[in-house]
Order: C-alpha cells, then sequence, then structure tokens
C-alpha cells in the first residue's frame, strides 16, 4: 500500500510486521537448517602461492551439529567442563602411575639418596 503526500507523490506503508517473516522466524529457520559459507582466498605474485586461507562457516543449533556429526567442542577443555575434568583425570592418572613406578624403583642404583651433593 502506499500513501499520498502533499507534493502528489506516494510513499511505501510504514513496514508492520503482520504476514512477514521476523527475525525470530528468520533466525530460527536458519539454524534448523543449517547455513555454510565456505570460501578461499589465495595470494600470488608471479605465479607463486603466497598465502592461502581456507574459510568455512556453519551456523547451525547444537541439535543440528549434532546430527552432522559435530560436535568437537564438547572434548575442547577450553569449551566444556565434562572435557576439562576428563583431562584432569587423565593428567591424575598419568602421575599416579609416574610416582608408583618412582616409588617402586631400586634405590641403590647409583644414585645418592642425599640432596646438594653432600658425600658420606
Amino acid at each position: 500500500m502506499t500513501t499520498a503526500t502533499r507534493g502528489g507523490g506516494r510513499f511505501p506503508e510504514p513496514y508492520r510486521g503482520d504476514g512477514g517473516a521476523n527475525l525470530a522466524d528468520i533466525l530460527e529457520r536458519v539454524l534448523d537448517k543449517g547455513v555454510v559459507i565456505a570460501g578461499d582466498i589465495r595470494i600470488n605474485l608471479l605465479d607463486i602461492e603466497l598465502l592461502t586461507i581456507k574459510l568455512r562457516l556453519i551456523v547451525a543449533s547444537i541439535d543440528k551439529a549434532k546430527e552432522m556429526g559435530i560436535d568437537w567442542w564438547e572434548d575442547d577443555p577450553a569449551l566444556s567442563s565434562g572435557a576439562r575434568r576428563k583431562e584432569l583425570a587423565r593428567e591424575n592418572a598419568e602421575l599416579r602411575e609416574r610416582l608408583a613406578a618412582l616409588e617402586e624403583a631400586p634405590r641403590g642404583s647409583g644414585r645418592s639418596g642425599r640432596r646438594g651433593g653432600q658425600g658420606g
């Protein structure tokens, strides 16, 4: 629809949003279906490739990403508290194994039990 002005020209009606898609609907569709943006940037000088940047961007909901097999954030300690706990548990087990190996090692294997280099 258009409205008349004093000079006889016409301007479109302001957007009212009834019947059209609003931002929430568009965002819901994008997250539900997912969007992939891919591109390569190459910088050459005299047919010598100096730099190549490969860009891959996926915009999707977490559920959709998991459905596609993308779940790297679950194993990243910086992004997941569960992954951080797993990493700490693994590190703790490794340190316990090393400590047990050191405690089992024979004490008289050429090294003095004293520190500071003092002889007997």
